[in-house]
């Protein structure tokens, strides 16, 4: 039986969806838009969204503003966006967590992640690098794991939330180094910087753009990069290939996502502002400079890094043993 919520929802909608694109392209936008964001201020996610904003705005003449809904490992924000109008106001700067590996964890996942979203561009891609307080005891991965070794489960390391690209690289680590340390869950990746600053932390396997300008200060320490190759904003420190473990590798993406439904009209005005403020040589040296790789490529292309991703992250996960509750 049709609920009365479900049929005014198919009456309201029926007549507009012929008409969504003309209108879209006529008077789109008119009004502010909203790109939210499912981690604490500080961490990479709100980072490139920010970076991002101010040329999306000058695009489309309207205000963009970033807002941080944080918690669940970013679902939160995520479920918001997939349940927002799809009228391209309300838009996502969603993770590779987000889309592509803390659904399937869940016992009732807020959303479905390839259907419940349109993908529209990748914004950029990190990698996580291993960095604990800068008067650890080790002054490198092998010194990290040797301790841990001889102290198993006394170590703590931090993710932004449970199936995260953070929980799952440490685990990674723990399963190839066959070392044990505990999970210390947070609503997002700034608040662990402090905890790193003040030594209550043991490690982070975490976004660089969050902690490159402390490393650079040497206020915490990197021990290792999860790229095949290094990066050039940090040269000196290896891989964590490089530091006994070859293949392992393991980074985050940022793609601009809407709700499933979106019009093509809209995708296509969202699209062409990624591409511009991605393209932009004052934008790229400044994700650059923070750590990013700047991302770009056309919708199909973020909807197959979506379902590529989650095959592959749903796979890891799985093997990791790693559930959400």
């Amino acid at each position: 039986m049709v609920s009365r919520r479900e049929t005014l929802g198919l009456m309201a909608s029926a007549p507009l969806l012929g008409a969504r694109p003309a209108l879209a392209q006529a008077d789109y936008p008119s009004r502010a838009m909203v790109v939210l964001v499912g981690f604490a201020p500080g961490g990479g996610t709100d980072i490139i969204a920010r970076l991002l904003a101010p040329s999306l705005q000058a695009s489309f003449g309207q205000p963009v503003t970033v807002e941080n809904r944080p918690g669940a490992s970013g679902t939160v924000a995520a479920a918001a966006a997939a349940r927002s109008r799809p009228d391209g106001y309300t838009l996502l700067m969603g993770t590779v967590s987000t889309q592509a590996v803390v659904g399937p964890l869940m016992r009732q996942p807020p959303y479905d992640q390839m259907r419940d979203f349109t993908p529209i561009t990748l914004a950029g891609t990190v990698p996580l690098v291993a960095v604990v307080p800068a008067k650890a005891p080790y002054r490198d991965l092998q010194g990290l794991i040797e301790y841990a070794r001889a102290h198993p489960g006394q170590l703590n390391y931090a993710s932004s939330g449970i199936g995260t690209q953070q929980h799952l690289a440490a685990e990674m680590l723990c399963q190839a180094a066959d070392i044990r340390m505990t999970h210390v869950p947070y609503r997002g990746t700034g608040p662990v910087v402090n905890d790193l600053l003040a030594g209550t932390l043991d490690l982070a396997i975490d976004t660089m753009p969050t902690h490159l300008p402390h490393l650079r200060a040497g206020s915490t320490r990197a021990l290792a990069v999860t790229l095949p190759q290094r990066v050039a904003a940090l040269p000196d420190v290896p891989t964590v290939a490089e530091s006994g473990f070859p293949g392992f590798e393991i980074n985050v993406w940022y793609m601009l996502l809407g709700p499933a439904g979106l019009p093509d009209a809209v995708v296509k005005r969202w699209s062409e502002a990624m591409q511009a403020a991605l393209r932009d040589p004052a934008n790229r040296a400044r994700l650059e400079e923070a750590g990013f790789i700047p991302g770009g490529g056309s919708v199909q292309d973020a909807a197959e890094l979506v379902r590529r991703e989650a095959e592959r992250y749903a796979a890891l996960a799985q093997r990791a043993g790693i559930r959400i509750e």
